[in-house]
């Protein structure tokens, strides 16, 4: 291995830590923007031309803010639970496919910082990491609604993740490999969004989960918990919980794209063409690949995916603890095994059978789902007939 390879690798996670902090930045002017149109308000358009120069001001505005830290907190912890809240928002993208390669001084350059062929393991580990900087935080707070935040957000996270992992493996089951990039490459007759709509669903939602977005946002419920696990963080310490939280939206889009929405791939009734990731582009005396499709096409759909966890921050309430939690448990827990059981079902008998059998996968999911809306449904109802006897 030559240096010029780890030279490859300190660019390219370089340049994706500043692609995602330029993200983190804008994802909040794109989401006031967002809500202010929902909600017919007009929104910060002050700093600069319609207000795009609006994250750059309160950035400064928290690098100069005063910090104060009380008297009584555990003090390394307290200093550290940030930053163990902000790495794996950034390391898990690592392994996130950006698009195919191209070739530059005769090296062929990939776009990924590292293919594993276990990448769905790396996501399951990392994303299980981000707890202890959150839970940490309540902790060394010394402050008992901070430490309710904590506990909260580790239940609902451990709750939560059983549902995650088993929607990662339906995407391994469809892809038949760990791998991110075979993953990828296995959708390019077809999303699998398509085979198995109800398991993109419920990812989306445990997704919201995971990143304590509304309306699952209980561990920073203001008006229980006094903004929850960083009340008493304040200055920078308090933007790096503000910066984790929708960096791991970015990212967890982006993963939500490559398992169930064709990562970097176009259409599927593109690929042939010039539109196609593997389309080969002559402009007069110049051949070349188009590669830079793949970072548009993944981009295009972040931007929409952000955009659907905006507009359900809009409109959904939040909702209240202990239903959140019986729904991870009672609900997603049994649905997603379930839908595994379905999609590995549906492709043994394809593989044995007749190839007609894959299509069961989606007609059987979209029962399942069916039967989980009803026993919510009846849930909701006998809770209701109760509370009015």
């Amino acid at each position: 291995m030559d240096w010029i390879q780890w030279l490859e690798w300190f660019l390219k996670g370089a340049i994706l830590c500043v692609i995602l902090l330029g993200g983190f930045a804008y994802l909040t002017l794109y989401e006031r923007r967002a809500l202010a149109r929902m909600q017919v308000r007009v929104g910060p358009n002050r700093a600069g031309p319609q207000g795009v120069l609006q994250p750059i001001a309160d950035a400064v505005k928290l690098i100069f803010k005063e910090e104060f830290t009380p008297a009584r907190v555990y003090k390394v912890v307290f200093v550290l639970a940030p930053v163990l809240t902000v790495v794996p928002s950034l390391v898990i993208a690592a392994v996130v496919p950006l698009g195919t390669s191209f070739m530059l001084f005769g090296r062929e350059i990939h776009l990924y910082v590292a293919d594993l062929n276990v990448g769905v393991l790396y996501l399951m580990s990392i994303a299980s990491i981000a707890v202890y900087g959150i839970v940490l935080a309540g902790w060394s707070s010394n402050n008992k609604y901070a430490m309710l935040g904590g506990i909260r957000s580790s239940a609902q996270m451990i709750s939560y993740e059983l549902a995650l992992g088993f929607c990662f493996v339906l995407a391994i089951l469809l892809g038949n490999s760990m791998s991110l990039n075979e993953i990828v490459e296995a959708q390019k007759n077809m999303w699998f969004v398509v085979v198995q709509p109800v398991g993109a669903l419920v990812f989306f939602v445990v997704v919201l989960a995971e990143v304590n977005r509304a309306p699952f946002d209980m561990p920073e419920a203001e008006q229980e918990l006094t903004a929850g696990y960083h009340s008493e963080y304040s200055g920078m310490k308090f933007a790096l919980f503000f910066m984790a939280e929708y960096q791991k939206m970015i990212v967890m889009s982006m993963i939500t794209a490559t398992l169930f929405f064709g990562g970097y791939r176009e259409l599927w009734f593109l690929k042939d063409t010039l539109f196609s990731v593997d389309a080969v582009w002559t402009i007069g005396a110049w051949t070349f690949n188009a590669w830079f499709l793949g970072p548009i096409y993944l981009f295009i759909k972040v931007f929409l995916i952000l955009f659907v966890m905006i507009w359900v921050r809009a409109t959904w309430p939040r909702v209240r603890y202990d239903r959140l939690m019986a729904l991870g448990w009672k609900i997603f827990l049994p649905l997603t095994l379930a839908l595994c059981f379905i999609t590995a079902v549906g492709i043994l008998l394809a593989d044995l059978y007749n190839p007609l059998y894959y299509w069961s996968i989606p007609i059987l999911s979209i029962i399942s789902f069916l039967i989980a809306t009803i026993v919510i449904y009846s849930d909701l109802t006998r809770r209701k007939t109760n509370a009015r006897v």
